[in-house]
């Protein structure tokens, strides 16, 4: 492939990388940045993951995440690697306004995706971000060892929702059965995933669940996380990742909604679809972006104000 390609010539001509990922990053993120970051560094190459908000506890047994910095140094890099971002604002301030940068390489899986880069491969048909860091050391022919086998894996099925999402496509199994053939086992990151919840995020998630409310025709559902209820259980953003899920998995919901308070009169919207709603175009709407089954966007006021404001978006598109 041309791209993949392109993107190879441009490791192999420049000697100092830095890898950059969106704020609040998941699974995808930090698995194909620390994938990445694994292979380069093998072909001797200066690496630097940085990343504008720390990795999750959750995401800390990947190999090299103990190296990820979250304060950008002030150096020189031939190219730095933005991945996942959807937009280059969402890596941060710092990277938007750094001056001692050769060039970008994006990729990216996002619909209508910034084309921000020097290079742009960006597939929306990929089912993760860490697929297609696979498919750059699988085109150089590189051997994937453990360690990298381990971010990609976990990029995929965290991205796929453990393959039960409309982009666990045939590549996305595929990928993840090569990387079991590398000595990858599946319960031990499901278990890492999810069987070793801190007490606290249940204790978050129960005051989140207090908060469900429905639609008139419960076509659409939603929770939501205060500062408050993070002082409350003593947690913080991290611990809310997959809460879209619990009002998504409802019968007759086609439309889930999280509202996150980020700070006071400021909240991030996450939505999730079964399929019916493009939520990327509902994110849009509100200066944010994603997926056709999930996005997001943030929305200044109070949560009532915000609710009126989704909310009446949503029964527009549901009923037409």
């Amino acid at each position: 492939m041309i791209m993949i390609k392109k993107i190879a010539d441009e490791i192999a001509a420049n000697t100092s990388f830095l890898i950059t990922t969106h704020e609040s990053p998941d699974g995808d993120a930090v698995g194909s940045s620390l994938a990445l970051a694994g292979y380069l560094t093998g072909l001797g190459k200066d690496v630097t993951v940085y990343l504008c908000d720390p990795v999750p506890d959750i995401y800390q047994f990947l190999p090299l995440a103990d190296k990820v910095v979250n304060g950008l140094p002030p150096r020189h890099y031939d190219v730095c690697f933005v991945l996942d971002v959807g937009e280059l604002r969402r890596a941060g301030t710092a990277i938007t306004s750094c001056r001692t940068i050769g060039k970008f390489v994006n990729i990216d899986h996002h619909l209508n995706c910034e084309q921000f880069g020097a290079i742009n491969y960006v597939d929306t048909k990929a089912c993760a971000t860490g697929a297609l860091i696979y498919r750059i050391i699988e085109g150089a022919g590189q051997q994937i060892n453990y360690d990298i086998a381990l971010c990609i894996y976990t990029a995929v099925i965290t991205d796929t929702g453990s393959f039960r999402y409309s982009n666990a496509n045939p590549e996305a199994f595929a990928i993840a059965a090569k990387m079991v053939e590398k000595g990858i086992n599946a319960w031990d990151v499901a278990e890492k995933l999810y069987e070793s919840q801190p007490q606290n995020r249940l204790q978050l998630l129960a005051l989140a669940l207090a908060t469900l409310s429905f639609s008139p025709f419960g076509d659409y559902a939603s929770i939501a996380v205060t500062l408050d209820m993070y002082r409350q259980c003593n947690a913080s953003a991290e611990l809310t990742d997959g809460f879209v899920n619990y009002p998504r998995s409802i019968k007759g919901v086609e439309v889930a909604v999280f509202f996150r308070e980020i700070r006071e009169g400021l909240f991030k919207v996450g939505f999730r679809s079964k399929g019916k709603v493009d939520v990327s175009a509902l994110a849009a709407a509100f200066s944010g972006g994603g997926h056709h089954n999930a996005a997001g966007c943030t929305v200044e006021g109070t949560l009532s104000a915000v609710k009126e404001k989704i909310f009446t978006l949503l029964e527009q598109s549901l009923r037409r």
